[in-house]
């Protein structure tokens, strides 16, 4: 039925790592477990019918099969495990014994004829990026991710693969994130998907802080995030994602330079009065190099001025402070400019030396009279 032995530590990486893509409750008990596969390889996979994850390791295969167990009961038993080589048999009626040094358990499987086929992904267009590089566009963009299901488009982010590299860009509606990175070379010319925001979070999981090359491929209607041994599968999001690069206004006359963590620790203190329940914005009068910043809630008033570079000619403008914060706090850069127009029109967050490596787009609220 399936017999192998293999060292825990591998086995624990790969149960931790197909377990993301497992369902906590489903009412099909297989997709609340994970399936085990030997054949050359030990092959693990999680699926729950938005997001598939496959990884697969080098075991010593004794007798090749397929079998079903619940994701979290395995998770808890080779955490537990001390460090030796698992001993793994499952028989015809699906009972499996597991042995580590001298710890063993008998627990029940499920068949693998009730674990649904993953999908497969036709090899359409693919692009290879590296792993450290696709996981910070995607933290530096994922915050602006839509949990706002009126929009399902909205709910993933829009990646664009063309000749001046990948494009991430992620909306909701108050916001704007895009992040830009040159590419070596793209197979089979440009292409562009909207991949979902949940699944991205799992691709940053997948991703090592390494030079390691991660491949993108898209299919007519899943996408495959591949790197080395794991695979992750998802669908990609159906419609029109927003026209980002109409929306974003160019011609800014007001430009200042700000030093991200010193405008962000302005922000945070005049914050301390703001309530969730009364979500006030944060006041903002852009002068010559300061800006003035105020807050009132129903528990009181705050202020604060941080300094900047340039002439913000007087411009008062208010904005939601938990969006400011974000654009700031996920802008990889230590010093940012911001360019502004009028106090109804968004404010834009981008590199000082003016390339297009990241921007930012946050939208102002209104400000009521003093």
């Amino acid at each position: 039925m399936l017999r192998f032995s293999c060292e825990k530590a591998l086995l624990q990486a790969a149960v931790s790592t197909a377990s993301r893509a497992v369902s906590a409750k489903s009412s099909i008990p297989a997709l609340e477990g994970i399936l085990l596969e030997g054949d050359q390889h030990l092959t693990l996979s999680g699926y729950n019918m938005q997001t598939g994850i496959r990884t697969a390791f080098a075991a010593e295969i004794h007798e090749a099969g397929r079998i079903v167990l619940t994701a979290r009961l395995l998770g808890e038993i080779i955490r537990k495990l001390p460090d030796d080589i698992v001993v793994f048999s499952a028989d015809e009626r699906l009972t499996v014994h597991l042995t580590c040094g001298d710890a063993s358990f008998d627990i029940q499987g499920l068949s693998a004829d009730d674990f649904p086929e993953l999908p497969e992904v036709d090899d359409e267009y693919s692009v290879c990026i590296q792993q450290k590089t696709l996981k910070s566009m995607i933290n530096e963009t994922s915050f602006a991710v839509s949990t706002n299901e009126s929009r399902p488009v909205h709910t993933g982010s829009l990646f664009e693969i063309g000749d001046n590299g990948l494009t991430v860009v992620s909306v909701d509606g108050f916001r704007l994130a895009l992040r830009r990175e040159p590419l070596e070379k793209i197979d089979g010319g440009a292409f562009r998907f909207v991949a979902p925001g949940s699944a991205l979070k799992e691709v940053e999981n997948i991703c090592a802080d390494s030079d390691d090359l991660i491949t993108i491929i898209q299919g007519k209607r899943h996408l495959l995030f591949e790197t080395g041994s794991t695979q992750l599968i998802c669908r990609r999001l159906e419609g029109e994602f927003l026209d980002y690069k109409n929306a974003i206004p160019r011609t800014n006359p007001i430009r200042l330079e700000v030093e991200t963590k010193a405008l962000l620790e302005s922000l945070d203190r005049v914050s301390v009065v703001i309530s969730e329940k009364l979500k006030s914005p944060v006041r903002c009068l852009f002068d010559m190099d300061k800006v003035y910043l105020s807050a009132k809630g129903s528990n009181g008033e705050a202020k604060d001025i941080c300094l900047i570079s340039g002439d913000g000619t007087g411009l008062e403008i208010g904005f939601n402070n938990r969006y400011l914060m974000d654009a700031l706090r996920y802008a990889p850069a230590e010093k940012v400019c911001m360019e502004m127009n009028t106090g109804i029109s968004p404010c834009i967050i981008m590199p000082v030396d003016g390339s297009d490596s990241f921007l930012y787009m946050v939208l102002p609220v209104r400000l009521k009279a003093q």
